[in-house]
């Protein structure tokens, strides 16, 4: 007569097969683990460490990118920012135009997302028309809009056959600075639209509803259930402005050639000049450094003051 397992026997082993151990089980998690971590761990280390650790490097001497030994100056470039006309001139435009588009970019990426979020044929259209922009090269979009508002661009040639004076969009500073905001602006908020699109979608509309049903006008409606439920996408889109913003250069680079009188130049592109222009890649290197320590102080900052906010509303 054939009986089963004693209670509280281990499992039966079958003769010839074997069973992982504990161990082996963990150890197969971790090499499944590590097999996926390691290719993006070793592209990180690859694309950005090795980078940053070079540029840091390089901006401790006055390496002109050809001599086969550069020489050490150790904080000398850093020293050099605070003397440079240039410099100071690139990093006031820069900040300008990071403030001031960032606030356009979201203001206008909002207001045209709240006008579009609902589902029709006609809103479809108008997602495409408003993001279309941005799929197009920055070089390119720079060059079209100097054919259009250069001197003797599309626009001013109508403008002095209709008898008026030509508007100076790209040769004056103050003109030229407004026109490079405005590009920019035409050129990336379709990325904001999109967010602000997604984050729409998350309302609830149930309390929309209610919010309606006991009276609230639409703007008490935005600004005490849309706008809250918002703030981690705005939170997002601000961060992605700052960010793509102090590194302006394709766009300088095609529309106005950081003229007129300098005018134009961000950091990026002085950057840029300096390190390939000019031969300068140690003092290219260190202005590099500081735009990539100002820009995670800004991102860290605006991420923090949403964290603040979010735990005192949650007391």
């Amino acid at each position: 007569m054939r009986t089963g397992p004693a209670a509280g026997a281990g499992p039966v082993r079958r003769p010839g097969r074997t069973f992982p151990s504990r161990r082996g089980i963990a150890t197969r998690a971790r090499l499944a683990t590590a097999s996926m971590v390691l290719p993006a761990l070793a592209l990180f280390v690859v694309m950005i460490v090795i980078p940053v650790g070079l540029s840091v490097y390089l901006s401790l001497t006055d390496w002109d990118g050809y001599s086969a030994d550069p020489g050490f100056v150790g904080l000398g470039n850093y020293f050099r920012l605070f003397r440079v006309s240039e410099v100071l001139t690139a990093a006031v435009t820069t900040l300008i135009i990071a403030g001031a588009g960032t606030v356009l970019l979201n203001a206008l990426g909002l207001g045209f997302a709240m006008l579009v979020h609902r589902k029709s044929r006609l809103n479809s259209t108008f997602r495409a028309v408003l993001f279309y922009p941005h799929v197009l090269s920055a070089l390119v979009v720079g060059f079209l809009w100097s054919a259009l508002l250069g001197t003797t661009g599309v626009v001013n040639t109508f403008v002095t056959e209709a008898g008026g004076e030509v508007l100076p969009f790209l040769s004056d500073p103050t003109w030229a600075r407004t026109t490079l905001i405005g590009v920019i602006v035409w050129f990336g908020f379709g990325v904001n639209l999109v967010l602000y699109i997604a984050g729409l979608q998350t309302v609830p509309q149930d309390l929309v509803e209610a919010a309606q049903i006991d009276g609230a006008s639409r703007w008490q409606t935005f600004r005490h259930l849309t706008l809250p439920s918002l703030a981690p996408v705005v939170t997002v889109n601000i961060v992605l402005s700052l960010v793509t913003l102090l590194k302006t250069y394709d766009i300088v680079v095609s529309l106005t050639g950081g003229g007129p009188a300098g005018s134009t130049q961000t950091a990026a592109y002085l950057i840029l000049s300096d390190s390939f222009g000019n031969s300068a890649l140690g003092f290219g290197s260190a202005q590099s450094v500081v735009l990539m320590v100002v820009t995670g102080l800004l991102a860290l900052t605006v991420s923090r003051l949403r964290a603040g906010a979010d735990e005192a509303v949650a007391k």
